[in-house]
């Protein structure tokens, strides 16, 4: 593909990677839990969903989504439900959504990992904009004479690694304000404001508009 090409994508993948959403929220909220290296490991688990989600896109679930009201509908309500889910669990929670991952207890260690992982996998997989996203950009960026199953690795791989880098930055940005949120007035307060931002996102999915009739 055209270097100018690649190099529009990557102002773009900078602009929507740093937007906050789903992905970030959940970045910060496993850095005051669980601390800024491993909450790097949601991120890389949000990373692999993000590739999950580009083949589904290049292998026309795009279209699908863009055609069948029932699809596109199920996948919404599912995105939204895990979303709301995450919002009130936070908002209930004391210390956090991720309290009950203990970095110290050796025998919790592999299966807590796996876990963070997961919750990456599934935000990235349970977003239908993604895969809106990913259908709708790439062929604006695609070169016809050029291998195409080349140059969704390159977009997507610059994609992920740009969201891998805007968590870095909000998680570091999360560990230096962690002293003030460790206030238990503050820790409830944030919890309160990121459980309600996780339930706004989700109830905005449910207001994304169907695709087909």
């Amino acid at each position: 593909m055209h270097l100018s090409n690649w190099l529009i994508f990557c102002g773009v993948t900078l602009l929507v990677a740093f937007t906050p959403g789903p992905a970030v929220l959940l970045a910060v909220s496993n850095s005051i839990a669980v601390g800024p290296r491993r909450a790097m490991i949601s991120s890389l688990g949000n990373a692999m969903g993000l590739f999950m989600v580009s083949a589904a896109a290049m292998a026309g679930l795009g279209v699908v989504l863009t055609t069948s009201a029932h699809a596109f509908m199920a996948l919404k309500l599912a995105g939204a439900a895990y979303l709301i889910y995450l919002g009130i669990k936070q908002w209930r929670s004391r210390g956090s959504v991720f309290s009950d991952l203990n970095p110290s207890a050796e025998p919790g260690t592999h299966r807590s990992s796996w876990r963070l992982f997961g919750h990456g996998v599934t935000v990235a997989l349970t977003n239908p904009k993604g895969i809106l996203f990913f259908s709708a950009l790439f062929p604006q960026f695609l070169t016809q004479d050029a291998p195409i199953l080349e140059q969704f690795a390159v977009l997507t791989t610059t994609f992920a690694l740009g969201s891998v880098l805007s968590h870095a930055f909000y998680v570091l940005l999360a560990r230096m304000l962690k002293k003030q949120l460790g206030d238990p007035r503050r820790s409830r307060v944030f919890n309160r404001v990121s459980g309600g931002a996780f339930v706004l996102l989700g109830l905005s999915l449910l207001r994304l508009p169907n695709k087909a009739a």
